[in-house]
């Protein structure tokens, strides 16, 4: 979090409103990606739009990444992943196997992820996604306090 600044974060969290906005308005569909990701295998009648939802989020942060390499999240230092804490004693890809697992176990428990119900089923005013972000936040700080990796 050394890097945090408010004009990046605001500007991010416009695109972000901005595309969620564009794929209702355009599809009627939420930008859930945990549910957009996991209808395409297997696939859904609806696989087209889903491919190049998915392609188009990848790409827009590759492009960005290459064209703003200055706000990425260690400044000009490219990013690195999050090592296990040494306590554990787990090897890396084991660690990101587990996390892996476990996030896709909670978004299918939530029913949706924090993009589905933090920014589109909140902006709907969807009580159900209310309970699902404070369970987030929630289980967030626990990790955060348990494991001590900011």
């Amino acid at each position: 979090m050394d890097s945090f600044t408010p004009l990046t974060a605001t500007l991010g969290g416009l695109l972000i409103g901005l595309a969620s906005a564009v794929l209702w308005l355009g599809n009627g569909r939420i930008a859930g990606i945990s549910g957009i990701f996991g209808q395409l295998l297997p696939p859904a009648q609806t696989v087209v739009w889903r491919i190049v939802f998915i392609l188009s989020l990848v790409g827009a942060t590759a492009l960005a990444a290459l064209a703003f390499p200055q706000i990425g999240v260690g400044g000009v230092e490219p990013a690195v992943l999050v090592t296990p804490p040494a306590a554990w004693s787990l090897p890396a890809p084991v660690w990101l196997i587990v996390a892996g697992l476990l996030t896709g176990f909670g978004t299918k428990v939530g029913n949706g992820c924090t993009s589905g119900h933090g920014v589109c089923g909140l902006a709907r005013l969807s009580l159900r996604s209310l309970v699902a972000v404070i369970v987030f936040f929630g289980v967030a700080i626990l990790t955060v306090t348990v494991t001590g990796i900011v």
